[in-house]
């Protein structure tokens, strides 16, 4: 199914679009010529090239991933940085975790086993036929399978699903659905996926890329264990309060459903046995995480700085891990004889690779902010303006960060906002650039802020206000959670 926007929405990003074109190079020379004494030629240009992709990226005048590529371009032909460092980032470490991730995702896809896990859950007996279970359950399930694949690739799978269980329960009690239930369903599909991404590092892009600043810029590894240990109890928390508050405002009008589950059970009896892709995915699946989350189990038994936790970190950091377990897909035989292996090059090669060119020109920017002290000034510039204490700067991080993604692509937002917040946080810049990360990823007010929204909008079944109603409710919510669940839980260093 398309995903459509209203025709009014289409306009607005008509519009959006078309004012970039204009308004992006206005920018950059106007900052170009504008005097800035305080800061260096270097830092001066470097100024006007953020404004002019900054703008780029807001108005989406071009592809993220080529408005990626413009920036470091500009760096070099302004003479800001020669090219070997002003393409440096695009060999980040973290590439490859983006890489070795995103195919393992590809992987689990492909052989369908997001979709066994879905159904196995919806079909359990505790789930049974209760409007409100079936809720819990499909939002639930739709959070934990992001936590691993992206958002987007989550909710495109767990949409038709939603569907049919709306049109089974429709079928089977034409009386008893209301339509703010249907719109509960598809509600709960694109936020609890948008959600579950925050509780891993490689649960959505917009994790990384903060991991990403947060190891440049303050020379701070956040390990994958150590990620999950405050992420996931803010997931846990969020969800809790998104179902709570769908499930009170969006009622079914009957509390039993009956012929549901056993609609579900059909579903899941089709799947049949593990196939062996199935079997392999889950081989190299186990591997990668259990490499991922080694270096936190370690440290725990032997501390942090112990020779065998810290050679274990050097020599198999979470890129080298995905990799590994990238490597064991293409190993792992499906069909020795016909030489067919658990996934192949042509099928590996479906990833978003847009995502590692808008995510190579970010970093490469805010690395440039940070050497030219254009990061210096706007730091001392912004802490002016805004309060002076841990509390306050988290929560200015974190307010920025959701409205940007509001206006525009969640990996776009934390490009942007992370390397200033680093700048203007000083000794609290952790939990600042922690907070702003996960708060790009909050964006539940209209169909263009995620995809995950232009998705299950096009179902039909969500008036526009009424996603409008739920979804800043959520975005509110989300900011509380982030911001106290980042003061208690997250590390000052």
């Amino acid at each position: 199914m398309p995903f459509e926007i209203s025709a009014a929405e289409a306009r607005f990003e008509a519009w959006r679009q078309r004012a970039g074109f204009f308004l992006a190079p206005l920018i950059f020379a106007v900052l170009l010529i504008w005097p800035m004494p305080n800061l260096s030629p270097e830092a001066h240009k470097l100024a006007a090239v953020m404004g002019l992709v900054m703008c780029l990226w807001i108005t989406e005048a071009l592809p993220l991933a080529v408005t990626g590529l413009l920036g470091p371009t500009l760096v070099i032909l302004l003479g800001i940085a020669p090219a070997a460092k002003a393409f440096a980032p695009f060999a980040d470490p973290i590439m490859f975790l983006f890489i070795g991730a995103f195919v393992l995702a590809r992987a689990i896809n492909l052989h369908g086993l997001d979709r066994r896990f879905a159904y196995t859950v919806l079909s359990h007996r505790w789930v049974g036929e209760s409007p409100s279970r079936i809720l819990f359950a499909y939002g639930a399930v739709t959070c934990l399978i992001s936590m691993w694949i992206s958002n987007t690739a989550t909710v495109a799978m767990m949409f038709p699903i939603g569907l049919a269980i709306i049109n089974t329960m429709r079928r089977l009690h034409p009386e008893a659905v209301s339509s703010k239930y249907a719109s509960a369903m598809m509600l709960i599909c694109a936020f609890s996926g948008s959600i579950g991404g925050l509780a891993t590092p490689v649960g959505t892009p917009t994790n990384l890329i903060g991991l990403g600043f947060i190891a440049k810029q303050l020379d701070r590894q956040v390990h994958f264990l150590e990620w999950m240990s405050f992420a996931v109890p803010i997931v846990v928390v969020l969800y809790l309060l998104l179902f709570s508050y769908l499930n009170f405002l969006c009622p079914a009008g009957v509390k039993r459903l009956a012929g549901v589950r056993e609609s579900l059970v059909a579903e899941r009896a089709k799947l049949g046995k593990l196939s062996t892709g199935e079997w392999n995915t889950l081989i190299a699946w186990h591997v990668t995480v259990a490499l991922w989350i080694a270096p936190g189990i370690l440290a725990v038994i032997y501390g942090e700085n112990s020779p065998i936790t810290k050679g274990f970190s050097k020599y198999v950091p979470e890129s080298v891990a995905a990799l590994l377990g990238t490597f064991l897909l293409f190993l792992l035989p499906i069909n020795w004889k016909k030489r067919e292996f658990t996934i192949s090059l042509k099928s590996a090669l479906e990833i978003d690779w847009a995502v590692l060119a808008l995510y190579g020109g970010g970093i490469a920017l805010g690395q440039m902010v940070f050497e030219t002290k254009l990061a210096d000034a706007l730091g001392k510039g912004m802490a002016n303006l805004i309060p002076s204490t841990n509390y306050g700067i988290i929560a200015i991080a974190a307010i920025v960060a959701t409205l940007t993604s509001e206006l525009t692509s969640n990996v776009a937002s934390v490009n942007m906002v992370v390397p200033l917040v680093i700048a203007m946080a000083g000794s609290t810049g952790l939990q600042a650039a922690l907070a702003a990360s996960m708060a790009a990823t909050l964006g539940f007010m209209l169909p263009i802020s995620t995809p995950t929204n232009a998705i299950i909008y096009s179902s039909g079944l969500i008036p526009l206000p009424r996603m409008m109603k739920y979804g800043i409710l959520l975005d509110v919510i989300g900011f509380v959670v982030i911001l106290i669940g980042t003061l208690l839980l997250v590390p000052t260093q």
